[in-house]
């Protein structure tokens, strides 16, 4: 049997060639760190998360953590591995960063069906079965090799990444462990909470507004977008002067110890490894300089003399116009024998990254095998996913992160929120219980 070539050693690259792998093919995974690096990635390690630690909600009737059982249910490497290496987080599955990388890129170093090559992809491959999973962060050879390939330019837009902190280096006579409303308690809460009254936030944010910050580099010039997911903190503060308050450092649900009442806006830290040494500052996203960083950012109760192990920065990510170019299995639509998994497809955030490129990865390896390729119910969330970034206005595309939103209306009507959500929930993993019976191989 022919191999099936896939390009990227991300979570989307990397759950593609496990899928396929385990599906008996032959594969070739190509990844060119740690020989060229990206602007956001540190070592060589398959999968290294970039821009947090947390994959988001776990709890059952929430989207992403619809979408995770999903993926459980199909056999998913990166929510096997994340399980294995999750750390406390409340309602949200975070791992240890290194932990994390190095288990999936070890258990893709053992699949006897795997060969993994340290070597940039600089041109598309003519022949054979290809998935791509480039990434955000696409280097500018494979950029123009995919514009080139689709006919068109693909779009781009700005992501930025948070700075961590040493656990140790926090002030926790001052900052303390709580969860909004209360729902780790027990446990003395998964976040660390630095408090602000008014008098500190207005100080805080004119000194945001006034830092100095790194300028854009000659190729990011032409395009300034930034994508609403994951904007900059110092650009939310922007657009008025309360948008942290009501954004990132919203107290709801939270009670200073020490006056017995809500802060008037509160900063969040996430444990961000599994010793727990390391904390990722929650939505602070950011491209200060690194100087001004430190300045900055000590201006917060708590974090008067924090140390920072990683300063924020900003970089740009490509996504393709998926709606013009893929079908649901995503194939290309003009040459079938190319898919596209991951991020650059317009599916937003590590899960539905991960998401794609299993499907990816499965239809890659159906289509080698001369099976029928396989097209996701829109029950699922998964299939709703992959309906709506193929089904969009090409004119006005952004990507999506999972939602119910996305899924057709249900049957009868449900009254209440959570109660629709919980009927969308259940009714996805009927679907997708149901689904999984097509594709057997799989060793579910």
């Amino acid at each position: 049997m022919a191999e099936l070539i896939v390009i990227g050693g991300g979570l989307a690259g990397s759950e593609a060639t496990w899928q396929a792998a385990q599906r008996g093919v032959e594969v070739l995974l190509y990844e060119m760190r740690p020989q060229h690096q990206t602007p956001a990635h540190r070592t060589g390690l398959l999968a290294e998360l970039v821009c947090s630690n947390s994959l988001g909600s776990n709890l059952p009737d929430q989207a992403p953590g619809v979408l995770k059982e999903e993926l459980r249910q199909l056999g998913s490497l990166i929510l096997a591995c994340a399980d294995e290496m999750a750390v406390p987080a409340g309602g949200a599955l975070a791992v240890g960063r290194e932990a994390f990388a190095q288990r999936v890129t070890e258990r893709i170093g053992s699949h006897p069906r795997i060969t993994l090559l340290r070597k940039e992809v600089t041109a598309i491959p003519l022949s054979g079965v290809v998935v791509i999973a480039t990434g955000p962060l696409t280097s500018e050879s494979m950029a123009r090799e995919i514009s080139a390939l689709t006919g068109q330019e693909h779009l781009s837009f700005y992501d930025a990444i948070a700075p961590i902190v040493e656990a140790d280096s926090i002030n926790m006579e001052v900052a303390f462990r709580a969860s909004r409303y209360g729902r780790d308690a027990e446990e003395g809460g998964d976040y660390i909470n630095c408090p602000l009254t008014q008098e500190e936030y207005d100080r805080w944010v004119k000194a945001l507004l006034e830092a100095e910050q790194f300028p854009l580099r000659d190729f990011e010039r032409g395009d300034a977008r930034f994508f609403e997911a994951c904007l900059p903190v110092e650009e939310i503060a922007r657009r008025g002067h309360q948008a942290l308050a009501f954004g990132p450092l919203r107290p709801v649900g939270l009670v200073d110890p020490r006056t017995g009442r809500r802060p008037y806006a509160v900063v969040q830290l996430r444990q961000d490894n599994l010793a727990g040494t390391l904390y990722n500052v929650v939505g602070f996203q950011t491209n200060l300089r690194w100087p001004e960083q430190q300045r900055v950012f000590r201006m917060i109760p708590g974090l008067e003399r924090a140390t920072f192990v990683r300063y924020g920065q900003m970089h740009r990510n490509t996504f393709l116009n998926a709606p013009a170019l893929l079908l649901p299995t995503l194939q290309l639509r003009g040459e079938k024998r190319i898919f596209f998994g991951g991020q650059i497809t317009g599916t937003e955030g590590y899960v539905a990254s991960t998401a794609s490129g299993l499907v990816a990865g499965i239809n890659g390896a159906r289509l080698l095998r001369g099976e029928s390729l396989l097209t996701f119910p829109r029950e699922t969330l998964l299939g709703a996913l992959l309906h709506y970034i193929t089904h969009a206005d090409p004119q006005h595309f952004q990507p999506m992160k999972p939602n119910f939103g996305l899924l057709p209306p249900l049957e009868e009507r449900v009254r209440g929120k959570r109660q629709r959500r919980q009927a969308h929930a259940e009714r996805a993993r009927r679907s997708m219980t149901r689904f999984i019976k097509f594709d057997p191989i799989g060793g579910y």
